[in-house]
């Protein structure tokens, strides 16, 4: 992510070669396996190395303690949620707004619920750490990627698109986040996604602008 990394986060250095890459893979999912299994007050590099399979020395060249390792990780699944957001909003370009919605806060939902231990640990494992960069580089990305999806709408057109986006991503980040923390039952959860596209059309409907010829023919082609 395009990220300002606080200097004593900094990871050492970044995979160049497939064989690097595989190894970091290795390493944070090894991380990903100790924080479920004894959360971030008993992680250590030493520990995340030998799960890892490989050596303190190799784990050092990337990370030169368990905070960076730690900060690189939230950082890989904020980008991982934020591709999956763009890719949603770049397939539903010009479409009607209902089905924006629809496929938007699926794509939330699902990034952040289908593996709902390891979103828990990450929440756990970042809370002392400064992740304000982190987290505003995700906002940016996802900010663009659904003002550009809104703004391409075959059905709807907003007097401030800015604001009106805004609004529908607080919505459906709050609502996602509350739903997760509260730990709801299955059942529950799914009336609230339900309910969450309902909530955020009747909000767009309410402020888009009163529909044009134009914007009246393409809903009907």
């Amino acid at each position: 992510m395009d990220a300002v990394v606080p200097t004593h986060l900094n990871a050492r250095k970044r995979p160049r070669q497939a064989r690097a890459a595989v190894t970091l893979d290795a390493i944070f999912e090894a991380t990903i396996q100790l924080l479920l299994s004894d959360g971030p007050e008993r992680l250590t590099t030493t520990r995340v190395a030998e799960r890892a399979g490989v050596s303190v020395g190799t784990m050092y060249q990337y990370f030169p303690h368990k905070q960076a390792l730690i900060y690189a990780l939230n950082g890989r699944y904020l980008d991982k949620v934020a591709q999956d957001v763009e890719a949603v909003c770049r397939a539903q370009h010009g479409a009607p707004v209902a089905e924006m919605v629809d496929a938007l806060v699926g794509a939330y939902w699902k990034a952040k619920t289908a593996r709902s231990d390891v979103t828990r640990a990450l929440y756990r494992s970042a809370v002392e750490l400064d992740t304000e960069s982190l987290i505003e580089s995700f906002g940016r990305r996802v900010d663009a990627a659904t003002s550009a999806m809104f703004e391409s709408a075959a059905d709807a057109r907003f007097a401030d698109l800015a604001i009106v986006n805004t609004t529908v991503l607080t919505a459906i980040f709050g609502t996602v986040r509350s739903a997760f923390e509260r730990n709801l039952q299955a059942p529950l959860m799914c009336g609230v996604h339900k309910q969450l596209v309902v909530m955020c059309l009747a909000y767009l409907e309410a402020v888009r602008l009163p529909a044009t010829a134009d914007m009246r023919a393409g809903a009907q082609t």
